[in-house]
């Protein structure tokens, strides 16, 4: 068999003997009647020769709209002399369908021109039935019988696609896991089917998926009045379990499309966020985004879209802070702090910047950017005969990668700078997480071995354990600012404070206290026995420029 423009003159029959025994083989004649088909093909379709041959190349495919414009498709090639190749759908002489991957070839005789075709195809309906059993299991939440997050996505993406306006109106059960520890995992089951069976009931067609264990989104076109309406709804249809209405509240947000939000990303985000802070304020509401809110996360979003291009034009500086030390009266120590300011955004603080960058992977170059600048700093004092340490901050984000402790490594050899020079801030949160994971246990070890010293950030105001204090390598404790702030107003504060410090002391720790902004708090602090103090009373953080010594 030999191609000429895409035709095929038949020249050699034995090539079809062969290929008889692996594949289903028809024939047509040039107006598409079916002259010829093997064993194979008949024990597939279930046709009989009597039966299938005269019978129309069409009347192979179901008579559906679709299937006939897919053979259509196949025929229209094949009458322009050329091949066709792809997956069809097919109906067995019962009416059953089936799926081949066919090869359609149009077939020249080699003694006149005369035209027949001749179809190839294997039976792939087995592959196909568990692909779409596999997407079944991805579209459907199994519990309830709602959408996937996943196919609340696609969804999403078909509606702007077709520039439909909807709301994305997304909902929480309040204090659900109070609820599921109260009752049994039968109980909590029937809690979620339960609810579930109420938004079907009361959005009735509208698409409902569940995004989390506790948590639902409705795309619907009716406005906040009807969507705020399932509140009284779920009052009057309430869930008993174990013959008790159950006290169930729950709280919502609505975004518009394309009015407030114009992607499925956006949408999910602002609306969670509408959620949170209905949450924040006491549950138990749906409400529409609030134009502050808006404001804020079209802020944060432009925050995240210039990062990138901030960092590559290095528009970040490293402003660095002082700490005190009590004993010997000098800054031992200067805290780097990274800083961007942009022309459009103006200020943006590290409290702005440092989530919206873990978020987007880009802590680990920021990271590694103040690591760097503070090492140079370092070498430079050094040289000047002012053997300061640089204290910079690391995130549990940049820790979760293998490979932190060698980047950190190889920063400092590049640079020349002492690893004595550097200390490393942690958060308590931080702190939490590196007494489960091992691996971040571990490098925070071999680092410690190597002269990094790491300080416990913010102490007092996360997760709390005098566990990890005893086995993660911490020599330093920063009382967090919020316990400055309000050491002269409240008496407690006071008793806390002091009780810090007695705890750092007593576990071997150097304590310092972070925000004093006052001489009245600098003297009390002193007096109660800190071993640093760093805040606008001691020194403002400043470009390495601007730093004097005496």
């Amino acid at each position: 068999m030999k191609s000429e423009n895409g035709q095929f003159i038949l020249e050699f029959p034995d090539i079809m003997k062969s290929l008889e025994q692996f594949y289903m083989v028809t024939r047509t004649d040039a107006d598409g009647e079916i002259t010829y088909a093997n064993k194979n093909f008949l024990t597939t379709s279930k046709w009989t020769p009597k039966r299938v041959l005269g019978k129309s190349f069409w009347h192979m495919f179901p008579e559906t709209e679709s299937g006939q414009n897919q053979a259509h498709t196949i025929w229209d090639s094949l009458s322009r002399g050329k091949t066709w190749f792809g997956t069809a759908e097919k109906m067995t002489r019962s009416g059953e369908p089936y799926f081949v991957t066919m090869l359609a070839i149009p077939v020249q005789q080699s003694d006149d021109k005369q035209f027949s075709h001749i179809f190839l195809e294997l039976d792939i309906t087995d592959d196909i039935q568990l692909r779409d059993q596999l997407q079944q299991v991805a579209f459907i939440d199994f519990e309830t019988g709602l959408m996937s997050r996943y196919k609340l996505e696609l969804t999403v993406n078909s509606y702007i696609e077709e520039r439909k306006h909807f709301s994305f109106v997304f909902i929480n059960i309040d204090h659900y896991y109070t609820l599921k520890d109260l009752h049994s995992y039968e109980l909590e089951k029937e809690l979620v089917k339960s609810f579930s069976n109420r938004l079907k009931r009361y959005f009735q067609n509208n698409p409902i998926a569940r995004v989390g264990v506790n948590e639902f989104v409705v795309l619907t076109p009716f406005g906040d009045w009807y969507i705020q309406g399932f509140l009284d709804f779920l009052e009057q249809q309430p869930i008993y379990i174990d013959h008790k209405a159950l006290p169930l509240s729950i709280s919502g947000g609505i975004v518009r499309y394309p009015e407030d939000q114009k992607t499925y990303t956006h949408l999910m985000m602002t609306a969670l966020t509408a959620t949170k802070e209905v949450i924040q304020q006491g549950g138990r509401k749906i409400v529409s985004m609030s134009s502050k809110m808006h404001q804020e996360l079209n802020r944060r979003a432009m925050i995240d879209r210039k990062m990138l291009t901030a960092l590559n034009l290095k528009n970040f500086q490293v402003f660095y802070q002082p700490q005190l030390d009590i004993a010997s009266g000098q800054f031992t120590v200067f805290e780097a702090l990274v800083r961007w300011e942009d022309d459009e955004l103006g200020y943006i603080s590290p409290d702005e910047l440092i989530p919206i960058a873990e978020e987007n992977g880009l802590i680990l170059e920021i990271g590694a950017f103040v690591l760097e600048e503070a090492t140079k700093l370092a070498i430079e004092w050094d040289q000047k005969g002012q053997p300061i340490q640089l204290s910079v901050n690391s995130s549990v984000r940049e820790f979760s990668q293998s490979h932190m402790k060698d980047r950190i490594t190889d920063i400092l050899a590049a640079t020349g700078c002492p690893t004595n020079r550097i200390q490393l801030e942690i958060t308590e949160n931080f702190a939490f997480q590196a007494e489960e994971e091992q691996s971040i246990f571990h490098q925070m070890k071999e680092l410690q071995e190597q002269g990094i010293e790491f300080v416990l950030d913010d102490f007092g105001t996360g997760y709390a354990s005098f566990r990890y204090m005893q086995q993660l390598p911490i020599s330093k404790i920063k009382i967090d600012r919020i316990f400055t702030n309000s050491l002269l107003t409240h008496p407690k504060t006071q008793q806390l404070v002091e009780g810090m410090i007695q705890f750092g002391k007593s576990m071997g720790l150097y304590v310092i206290a972070e925000g004093v902004e006052t001489k009245e708090q600098f003297e009390l602090l002193k007096e109660m026995g800190v071993d640093a103090v760093q805040g606008y009373y001691i020194g403002v953080p400043v470009t390495a420029d601007k730093i004097q010594f005496e």
